[in-house]
C-alpha cells in the first residue's frame, strides 16, 4: 500500500540532496504537490505530513476539492493547467496562485474577476521555452509585455515564471529560464518564483535555480 508520508519524505530528501549538490539551501525550494486526478483522502494525508501547497489542472475537479477542504485554511492552491477564458472567474475566485498565465486577455479577466476583498492573486507567466507547438506558454519575447500588464493589475501580484521544458533538452531550457527569471527579478521586486522541475528532472531544475518543483507521480503514484 502506498504511503504518502514516506513518499513526501523521499521527495524532500531528493530536494535536499539536489540543493546540496548545487550549493543551495533546501529552504530556497518549495515543493508543490500536484494532486490533479487524486482523491481528497490522499490530499488530506499529504496535508497531515505538513505539505501545504497543492497544484491542480482541472478546474471543476479542483473547485470541488477546494470547497470540501476549505476548513484547512492554510492550504495554498495553485492552478497549473491550461486556462480557458470562460473558466477564469472560477480560477480567480478559488485559487491563491495561477502558474499558467499565457495571454493578455486572461490577465485582464483574472484581475477583473478577483475580488478586492481577497489578497491579490499570485501570477506566474508560463513560458514555452522549448517552442513546442503542443504546449501552452508564451515566447521569450512576450515575457516583458505580459509581466508589465500583471504588475500594473491591482488584484494580481507578479511572482515569476513557470515552464515545462522538452524532455530531451531540459537542462539547457532550465538555464535559459533562469536567465529570464534573473532579468525579471531585477525589474520587479515581487518576483521570487521560478517554477520548473517535475518528478523526472527535479535535480537538473534545482541545479539551474528552480525555486519551486511540481511533483505528482513521486508523491501520489501514477495517474
Amino acid at each position: 500500500m502506498m504511503c504518502i508520508k514516506d513518499n513526501i519524505a523521499a521527495v524532500n530528501l531528493q530536494i535536499k540532496s539536489a540543493c546540496e549538490q548545487a550549493n543551495r539551501s533546501p529552504e530556497q525550494v518549495t515543493l508543490l504537490a500536484v494532486s490533479k486526478t487524486k482523491p481528497i483522502e490522499l490530499i488530506k494525508q499529504a496535508y497531515h505530513t505538513g505539505q501545504l501547497s497543492f497544484g491542480e489542472n482541472y478546474i471543476q475537479e479542483a473547485v470541488d476539492k477546494i470547497s470540501q477542504l476549505k476548513h484547512l485554511q492554510d492550504i495554498v492552491w495553485h492552478y497549473i493547467g491550461p486556462i480557458q477564458s470562460n473558466k477564469t472567474k472560477l480560477i480567480a475566485e478559488n485559487f491563491d496562485w495561477v502558474q499558467s498565465v499565457d495571454r493578455a486577455k486572461v490577465i485582464t479577466r483574472l484581475n477583473d474577476q478577483r475580488s478586492c476583498n481577497h489578497t491579490p492573486l499570485n501570477i506566474c507567466l508560463q513560458v514555452n521555452i522549448s517552442q513546442e507547438s503542443t504546449k501552452s506558454g508564451i515566447a521569450i519575447n512576450e515575457v516583458n509585455t505580459l509581466a508589465e500588464q500583471v504588475a500594473l493589475s491591482p488584484n494580481l501580484t507578479l511572482r515569476g515564471l513557470m515552464a515545462i521544458p522538452e524532455k530531451n533538452n531540459a537542462a539547457q531550457s532550465f538555464n535559459q529560464m533562469h536567465k529570464l527569471f534573473t532579468t525579471l527579478k531585477q525589474r520587479y521586486n515581487t518576483v521570487d518564483t521560478l517554477s520548473m522541475g517535475m518528478s523526472g528532472d527535479l535535480n537538473d531544475a534545482i541545479n539551474a535555480g528552480s525555486t519551486m518543483v511540481r511533483i505528482g507521480t513521486a508523491i501520489f503514484g501514477e495517474r
